[in-house]
Parts: structure tokens; sequence; C-alpha cells
């Protein structure tokens, strides 16, 4: 779907071109030219656009909040919704992806972000297409690192998911998406009832509304690492309630019994990030970082490739690395 089609219906205007898609974009939106349609979720259409000021193709968010949330509660969304998007936009490390500007179109939202490519990690979660196990590990390094650093800035993701992870192979590119996107949710009510958040990722304590922080996002990436690992989830149910109740009372089965040739000092570190409780649970991305380190001597060698993995190109020999001072344990 083309940019100018969506503003046609939106705005009731008229022209199907990029230039009258721009001319009839919400005032906030007018910095930039419209283009195609390239992504879409369930309250959320991505468009490629140009930056007038500075030329730059970038990517667009525009967030359905009027037709997600009563009315009595958008004032409040969109006013943290803007916080969030703040908070985002002072993020500066190479493992993040960069928000450009955001700012409100009528009663919607929209993020305008740097313009990635490569596929979202959902792309590598199935047996015969699953990353080779030393790229995967070092992958979750590098995402435990990005997240130290987030969270040293105060700030948490809280949807951390395969889908917001965006990983291109060729040029060893990784980009953690959405920090913030799932907290315009908190304490508000959807028109649809709409859980916001991916359940199989969340944490006992975000699932139970409890207050989160870092930790939460340390246990969805565990669970995001152990389905990269097994192509499993850590919990899995056809019915919700079912779902939720073993994600906040039972333990995550053993990673090898899913994949026996893990070593297990892997599974030891994914059980960790997956106890129920945050004081169990890694205090720091860091600390994480380090003990996935300490598991790359140990692994076996990619060749014999008993999953079918992708093919391995090594992206990620020149991982980077933020100095991020080590909070400690969490109260």
């Amino acid at each position: 779907m083309s940019g100018g089609g969506f503003w046609k219906r939106v705005m009731g205007g008229a022209g199907n071109d990029a230039d009258a898609a721009s001319a009839a974009a919400p005032a906030g939106l007018q910095r930039y030219e419209i283009g195609e349609e390239i992504g879409r979720g369930a309250m959320a259409v991505v468009y490629r656009a140009t930056d007038k000021q500075t030329g730059e193709v970038v990517a667009i968010k525009r967030l359905a909040l009027q037709r997600e949330f009563a009315a009595e509660d958008l004032a409040e969304v969109r006013q943290r919704f803007m916080r969030e998007a703040r908070a985002a936009g002072h993020l500066q490390h190479p493992d993040i992806l960069r928000v450009i500007d955001a700012g409100e179109a009528e009663q919607d939202a929209f993020i305008a972000m740097e313009l990635v490519q490569g596929q979202d990690l959902s792309h590598f979660t199935r047996a015969g297409q699953l990353l080779p196990l030393r790229e995967t590990v070092e992958l979750g390094i590098r995402l435990a690192r990005a997240l130290a650093y987030a969270h040293s800035q105060g700030v948490v993701h809280r949807d951390i998911k395969p889908a917001n992870v965006m990983l291109d192979r060729a040029s060893a590119a990784v980009k953690i998406m959405d920090f913030g996107i799932a907290r315009i949710a908190d304490g508000s009510r959807t028109r649809t009832g709409l859980v916001l958040g991916t359940p199989s990722f969340m944490s006992p304590e975000q699932l139970a509304g409890l207050k989160v922080d870092g930790r939460s996002d340390l246990y969805s990436l565990g669970a995001l690492l152990y389905q990269l690992l097994t192509g499993q989830l850590p919990h899995q149910s056809e019915s919700m309630a079912k779902l939720m109740y073993r994600i906040a009372n039972e333990p995550a089965p053993d990673a090898r019994h899913h994949r026996k040739e893990l070593p297990e000092s892997l599974a030891l570190v994914l059980a960790l990030t997956l106890e129920k409780r945050p004081e169990l649970r890694y205090s720091s991305g860091e600390q994480l970082a380090q003990d996935l380190e300490a598991v790359l001597p140990q692994l076996p060698a990619d060749a014999a490739n008993p999953h079918g993995e992708a093919q391995s190109v090594d992206p990620f020999a020149q991982t980077q690395r933020l100095d991020v001072a080590d909070p400690g344990q969490n109260p």
C-alpha cells in the first residue's frame, strides 16, 4: 500500500502520489515525504519516508492510538508516548535503532527512525532456519550489552522478542527496535482489551501487572535466546490462561531437552535468565554478557550443523562493547 493511499483515507484528501500524501499529512508529519508501506503490526503501520530537511531516508511508524484506546485515555497515552519517545531518542548505541523524531498526528502518534536492512529474528526461530550456535551466543552478548546500556540510561524496553530485533548478517548490523512502545499501554484501557506485548516473552512480574525494571528485559532476552537456540519457546500452551500460569509458576525445561549438544554452562545461563523471581536473575545485562562470553570456548563446532542451521557468516567477530557501570543487585 502506498503512503498516498493511506493519507487519502485518513485525511479525506485527494491524490495518490507521494507529493499529495505529504501535502495531506498531519502537521507533525509535514517534514516528511511519505512513501510506500514497509511493515504493519497490531497497532502500527510503518512507511518508508524522506526527511525533507536532511534528505535522509527514514522509517515512519504511525501508531493508531485513537483506534486502540478509549477517548478518555488518549491524552494520557499521548503524553506517555512522548515521554518514552524522548527517552528512547537519547539512546546512542550501535545496536539500538536510532529514534530521529516523534510527534502527534491528529489523535495518533508517530516515530521517525533510521531505516535498516535485514530480517527480524523471528525468521531464525524454527528448525532448519536456526542461526549457527556460536553466532547465536555472540548475538546474545551484543543484545545483553545493548540492554545494559539502555538500563543505565533509565530506559526499559518491556517488549524484547525476536520480531523487535533486526539482523543484517551481511553487514553485521544488529538493532533492537521499539524501545518504550509497550509502555504506552501501561495503566490504560484499550478498546479491544488488547494485551500489548508478547506473553511468551514477558516476565512473570510483567504478566502480573507489577512494576518492572531491567531484569524483566533480561528475562525476555533469555526467552528469545532459548527460542533461537532450540527452535522452541520455554513455555508453550494453546490456552492463554495456561501459558500465563506456566510462565508464572513452572520452570522452563532444560534447553538440552530440545538440543542435546548444548553445553551445560549455556543451559545454566538460560535457566538463570528465566528465573521466576527477578532477584534471582542477572542484575545487569553486563553480567549476562560476561557469562555468555565464558560459554564461547565450550561450544561445539558449528560444522556438524545438526539442526540445519543457516550458514555462518561470522558477523560478530568485531562485537562492539560499551563500558557500563554495573549497578549491582536491584533492591
